[in-house]
Formats: C-alpha cells, structure tokens, sequence
C-alpha cells in the first residue's frame, strides 16, 4: 500500500555532484506561505544559496526542481514542474515550466524539491527514490539524442528529465526533455551539460498525494473543470488546432513574425496556421498529464507519428525564416527536440544569421525563404561546428562578434518569441521587463490586446498597471504549479466578465484600468491551494494573499538579476522594434517604450534606474543581501 503525503512533504533532496553525496533539508512553513511552491519556492531555495556574480556554466552554479503543491492532487492541468538556475544565455536567472512526466515521478517520490550542487568528475545520472540519489555512470549513454537517452533512463524510474548533445556541447540555448515536453528557454540544458549530468530518472509512485481539506477540494476542481469546458479558448481553438490557433489570429493582427521581424503578416500563414496542420496531419490529442486543455497534438507527417510543432516553433522556425511549408518546420522541430534545443532561440538566431548574411557580415548559404541549409545548421549549431560554433552562443553573441547588433532580435541575450509588439505596445513592455529576457509568458499581454481585444494594442495610459497585474498573477500561477492557460478559463468564465459585452471591458481597461483589474476574479486557484495543504499556514488564503505571492516571487526574482548587474539599460528592445516599423503596417508604427518604463518602475517601487527599493523588498518580506 502506498504511502501518503497531506498537502505538501516538504521535503528537499540536496545533490553534490562534485562530491557524489546527498543530504535532506526542509521547506519551512513560512517559505512555503510566502513562496506557495513551483517557480516561487525555487527562486527563493536558489536565493538562499546562490553566489552572485558566478559563471552559469562553472562549477557554482546550482539547479533547483521544484515540485507544484497542485501536482499529484489531481488537480486539473497540474502536471507541471519547474527549473530555475542562472541561464549562459542571459548572465540571469533562467526558470522554466515543463509539463513531462519526471515531475510526477519527483514528487510521488516523497521530494517536493530537488537542488544540484557541483560537477561530477565523468558523465553521470541520478536515480532518486524516497531514500534518495544513486549516481549512475552515463559514460554510455553520453552522446546520444533526447528520445533514446531518455528510454534508457527510463528503466530505472516513472519519469525522467534528459539533455542531447546541445546540453553536452553546451549550447547557450540547449533544453530538457522530460517526455514530449521541454524546460525550453534559457539555456538550463546548458547548465546540466557543464555539469556532466546526463539526466535524472525518479523512481515514483512510492507515495500518494491528498489535499488536506478533500470536500473543499473537489468542489473547486469542479468548479474548475466547468471553467476550463466551457471556455472558448481552452475547450475550443486550443483544444481543436493547439496553440498553432494562434496564427491566424496574429497575422490578421499584423503581429507574426515574419523575415526577421520586418513583416507583422503574411498571405501564406494560413498554410502553417493550427486548422491547416489539423486537417493536413490528422491529428489527435497529445498532452500533458493531467491535463483538461489538451493543446498538444499529434499528427502523421510523411507517415511518421510526430508531436505537432506549437505556435512559437511554428512561427521563429517558420514564418520568422519565411518559411511556410509545415512538414519542413515540423522537421527543425524533430532536429531540435533531438538534439535538446529552444526552438524559438535556434530559430531567432539562424534569422539573424540570414540577414546577417545577406548584408555581407558573413559567408553562408542561409537565405530567407529557403529550406536548404537550415536543417544542416540546426545540426552544427548542437554539435558546435563552423559557423554554427558562434551561433550557438545566441543572436546577441553572434551580433557583437560579426556585426548586426540593430536586427539581432532579444532582450536581455534571450531572442524574442512569436509576437511582434509593435502591434501590441503592452506586450512590448512586457518584453522590456520580463525577468529571465525575451519572454512571452510573463505577462502575456497580447492575450488581451490582440486575441481577446479586451484593450486597445496602442493605448499607454494603463499599461503598466495593467503588465505588473498580470505578472504577478502568472509568477503566482506558476508557483502553484498550474498550466498558465488556465488563464483564459479562470478570468473569463466567471459571470461578472463572462457576461460582460466585450466593449464594455475593453472600455473599462483603458480608462479605469485599476477598478477594472480589481473586478477580475481569479480566487479559483488560490481556492485550490488552500484546499491542499489546509489551515497549517494561514487560516485563510484568499485572492489578496495570492497577488501579494506572486508579487514577492517577481520582484524577488528581479532583485536577484539586479546583483547581477540588471538595470534600466537592460530593460528595452531591439533597436528594430523601437526605429523601424513593420511592412504591413501603412503607419510604420514602433513600440514607444521610454513612457511605459518610466511609469512601470514606479508602480512597481523600484528606483529610476530600474533597482527595486529596500522599502519595496521590506513590504514584501524579502531579505536584503548585500
């Protein structure tokens, strides 16, 4: 019979690699109310060990797993699971949710955290069960692909987290892959290369997890359930087409991707859009589990069973290269996940490579609108040969060594996702001020301005109440764990907003943002939270204590990039975005980005030049570290 963990173990396995020992520590009660767990528990565990100033891919540098309270309940669209380290690509903090299975097998495994310390003197992998870490020798298995390492490790546990040879090689933007998802941006693959840590397998399934209150619990997740099923998003265009539904719905916003971020649209896009692959592959549900969305699919491609690209390698592999023909995109994507690459990196920087080429900065073949070459550099890139060697290091790199800084399309050495924010000005800034760089799902304000069109794309006057909103709303979401499209479920479906005719609210945003973002109704998760680990902490966890969560999680992370030299001057875009406008757009508009950031920093309480204020941190309960 298995045994049962209430809520949360709090449980923390420590790794030294360099040392191969273990030890436990403990999540203490006032951590876990302040932090909740997740990508907050994980900033605060890396805080609290973590040398400013150190060499990502050295010997210093520390990974932290941490496990969300929501995983292992049952919980809808919990599955998820979150690294954190500093990234080789930015010189920051880089975290990243993933939704595979080593999660799971984690935290069934009696750890709701794991943190690696070290460098092991020869390839290796840990094999982690209730009583701890084994260190297996990957001598073997070193060199080979994702899908194949991962099937080896697979033997020894339920769920494992992997590296290719990009994260051998240490490619800047290399990846993991626990099943058919990755921890994708930033490099962490990197980090565990450097450390010569092959991957991790957990054995799993040794413990049972139950919410401390189970009648509060269940009405919620019903709740819940109703939200995400009666969604237009979730239970329509996302469970239908994937995330690929976003296509049609950005190039008709004149915000994809298109040549290098020149173009906002493009009269082929339909041929890469979700409906097309839809019914071009056959595809069927291919998602994480527990998951009530289902946005991953699968499909037959050339008569192989393949994970259907998503949105963001769908448009930085596709239209960002001028490349519209899906089954060759969907061949990057199969050479990336391999290989443990970021799709929307290597995608960005083999754009800025194009157009670097074509202004003579460099020799190579790569040209827009052309297949040939792409996949041969994809492979280059990984194994850190000829001209892929630089690339490997990022468009920022890249840029500074050949030229081209103007069109090398980042923020902070993290190249940009797929929305082009001078369609929308508030994702701009979400861009601008997102902690781990070039990040979409920081603040996600395109889902307001361009899918959903509850405000006007190019109205300033709100927007940076309205980006810290929600970035602190989705640094608590993922700190609960929960998958943040659950977004579109928990705000809209509520009757105040679900009933409210959409000129109203798109009224309300842009001339009484606050009062407005004070009626958004997103108790549901914090209801959940509440419900599984019961009164230990606080008698009651309400939407209030919730925000508050996740502004101490942002502004906690934000103090830890500023020791690390992150200021005001790191806080914009590339200079394309702020000097050039976009093909499609007659009025050649660019993000005006000066106003927002100077209104931003001061809602936020951080100084002028972008540096949270020891008043800010005292508030939120953060210990100041010199």
């Amino acid at each position: 019979m298995k045994k049962e963990i209430i809520g949360t173990s709090n449980k923390v396995l420590e790794v030294d690699l360099t040392a191969r020992s273990f030890r436990v520590s403990d999540i203490s009660d006032r951590d876990r109310e302040m932090y909740l767990g997740g990508k907050g528990m994980g900033l605060k565990l890396l805080y609290d060990r973590l040398e400013p100033g150190i060499d990502p891919l050295g010997e210093k540098n520390i990974l932290v797993l941490a496990m969300g309270v929501f995983m292992g309940t049952g919980a809808p669209c919990s599955g998820r699971f979150e690294a954190i380290t500093k990234s080789p690509l930015t010189g920051v903090m880089a975290t990243g949710s993933c939704g595979g299975p080593f999660g799971m097998a984690l935290k069934t495994s009696g750890w709701d955290a794991m943190i690696i310390h070290g460098k092991a003197s020869e390839p290796v992998f840990l094999q982690i069960d209730s009583g701890g870490a084994v260190f297996g020798d990957a001598s073997g298995i070193w060199g080979k692909g994702t899908a194949e390492s991962e099937k080896i490790l697979l033997a020894h546990g339920s769920g494992a987290m992997v590296i290719g040879q990009a994260g051998e090689n240490t490619v800047r933007y290399a990846n993991i892959r626990s099943g058919h998802r990755f921890i994708g941006r930033g490099g962490i693959g990197a980090v565990m290369g450097s450390k010569n840590l092959k991957g991790i397998v957990a054995k799993g399934r040794e413990y049972k997890i139950l919410p401390a209150d189970k009648k509060r619990f269940d009405r919620a997740k019903k709740r819940f359930l109703a939200y995400i099923n009666n969604n237009a998003v979730t239970a329509g265009s996302y469970r239908s087409y994937g995330t690929n539904a976003n296509i049609n719905i950005s190039n008709a916003a004149g915000i994809l991707p298109v040549r290098n971020f020149t173009g906002g649209s493009h009269g082929r896009a339909v041929k890469i859009s979700g409906e097309t692959m839809a019914e071009q592959f056959d595809t069927r549900h291919d998602s994480c589990k527990p998951c009530a969305i289902l946005c991953g699919h699968r499909g037959t491609i050339r008569g192989e069973k393949r994970h259907i690209p998503e949105y963001e390698t769908v448009t930085l592999l596709g239209s960002n290269l001028n490349i519209f023909d899906p089954e060759i995109i969907s061949d990057y994507n199969e050479l990336c996940s391999e290989y443990g690459m970021d799709t929307i990196s290597t995608g960005g920087t083999i754009a800025w490579a194009m157009e670097a080429a074509e202004k003579g900065l460099i020799e190579s073949d790569l040209r827009f609108g052309s297949a040939e070459g792409v996949g041969e550099m994809i492979t280059d890139i990984a194994f850190r040969r000829g001209l892929g060697a630089d690339l490997a290091d990022g468009s920022r790199t890249a840029s500074k060594q050949y030229g081209g800084e103007d069109f090398a399309i980042h923020v902070k050495g993290m190249e940009l996702p797929g929305y082009d924010p001078r369609g929308a000005f508030g994702q701009g800034l979400s861009y601008a001020t997102a902690n781990r760089g070039g990040c979409h799902l920081s603040a996600y304000m395109v889902g307001l301005e361009a899918m959903l069109g509850m405000t006007d794309p190019k109205a300033l006057r709100w927007k940076p109440y309205m980006v810290k909103f929600m970035e602190n709303i989705f640094a608590a979401v993922n700190s609960l764990h929960v998958c943040l499209f659950t977004a579109f479920a928990v705000f809209l479906e509520p009757p105040l907003i679900r009933f409210t005719p959409t000129f109203i609210i798109r009224h309300l945003n842009q001339n009484f943002s606050l009062l407005a973002l004070n009626l958004m109704d997103a108790s549901l998760w914090p209801e959940l939270w509440h419900a599984i680990v019961g009164k230990r902490y606080i008698p009651y966890f309400g939407m209030r204590r919730f925000y508050e969560a996740g502004e101490r999680v942002h502004v906690l992370e934000r103090y830890m990039n500023t020791r690390e030299g992150i200021s005001k001057k790191d806080d914009t875009l590339p200079r394309r975005l702020l000097h050039e406008g976009r093909i499609c757009d007659n009025r050649r508009d660019t993000v005006p980005l000066e106003p927002m950031l100077k209104k931003y920093y001061k809602t936020r309480g951080y100084d002028e030049n972008g540096v949270p204020r020891n008043q800010t941190l005292q508030k939120l309960g953060i210990e100041i570290k010199q």
